[in-house]
């Protein structure tokens, strides 16, 4: 009991990398916030994302993005708060959040509530996830949002959905009801040390106890299927995205064999993929680390998520 109170108090305290100061080519005054949009409805419960934006003309790439929290705590606000998330650093005394800094460069950023466990199991994790994706481009016109550019980027467990987003398509049977006519395909994904290999955790039966069995409902000796069903490992091939892994070596809560094995797999189908490994750092990082972490998202990003403007 001790050691699941620990390492649930780590993992939700643990700091989410902040990025540089980089600078802006979007002024702070010049982004929009659309907050609290409802993108679907599960019995009472209304699934909701808020949407910055940059003010002028589109169509704007698009960040979704995905909170942490061992699929069972955390917010998707976690991601517009400069106090928890300052990646845009300070400027004129002003703090940034992560969807402030992404708009500050020129994308659509968007944070995502999702189901929790253990009420919800999964897959309404990962079909709220997609189910996001899919309303977001839906409405792309209405928010002037380009539906060809859309990254998924999390954190943790929210890492864990943006790589499974990357790597499913509708034959993983995780699209949900919703829009089905439109696409949860994303081009690109930013995945901060997210769990990729569910069946890692079964070593360890205290942490398999405290964070798979209230997401999956079973212990990996019962039911190892349902541990790979849920592991975007499984699911790689030659069509997955460019994919950016960002992982610390000393994180003891989503050991970075995780991000090896995935980064491996990746690798060995010719898909496209960086790893950025935080020397001794855990899970989650501040200081000066962050202007590393940051500056690999921007770069990647830029690189991935554009195309050349239409004359």
């Amino acid at each position: 009991m001790y050691q699941y109170a620990y390492l649930l108090s780590v993992l939700l305290a643990a700091p989410t990398p902040a990025a540089a100061p980089i600078a802006p080519t979007v002024e702070p005054s010049e982004t929009v916030a659309h907050p609290d949009l409802t993108y679907a409805t599960f019995g009472d419960e209304k699934m909701k994302l808020d949407l910055v934006l940059p003010k002028g003309p589109g169509p704007h790439p698009c960040v979704v993005c995905f909170h942490g929290g061992a699929w069972r705590a955390g917010n998707r606000k976690d991601l517009t708060r400069p106090t928890l998330f300052a990646p845009g650093g300070k400027e004129k005394g002003r703090e940034f959040s992560l969807l402030d800094m992404l708009a500050r460069k020129g994308y659509a950023a968007a944070s995502v509530s999702y189901r929790l466990a253990p009420e919800a199991k999964f897959p309404a994790q990962i079909i709220d996830a997609k189910t996001a994706v899919r309303f977001l481009r839906a409405n792309a016109a209405k928010y002037d949002l380009d539906p060809e550019r859309f990254a998924a980027l999390g954190f943790s467990s929210g890492g864990h959905l943006a790589a499974l987003l990357g790597v499913t398509d509708s034959k993983a049977g995780f699209d949900g009801n919703l829009y089905p006519d439109v696409s949860s395909e994303v081009q690109v994904v930013i995945d901060y040390f997210g769990p990729t290999q569910l069946s890692l955790f079964s070593e360890t039966p205290g942490v398999n106890d405290a964070f798979m069995v209230p997401l999956l409902g079973k212990e990996c000796r019962t039911d190892p299927k349902l541990y790979a069903n849920a592991s975007p490992i499984e699911y790689v091939t030659k069509a997955a995205p460019p994919t950016l892994i960002i992982h610390g070596t000393a994180d003891f809560i989503v050991p970075i064999i995780h991000s090896e094995r995935f980064y491996d797999k990746l690798k060995d189908a010719g898909v496209k993929v960086e790893m950025l490994k935080m020397r001794g750092k855990g899970h989650g990082w501040t200081g000066d680390a962050t202007e590393e972490s940051a500056r690999a998202l921007v770069k990647f990003l830029g690189e991935n998520l554009t195309k050349p403007v239409k004359k």
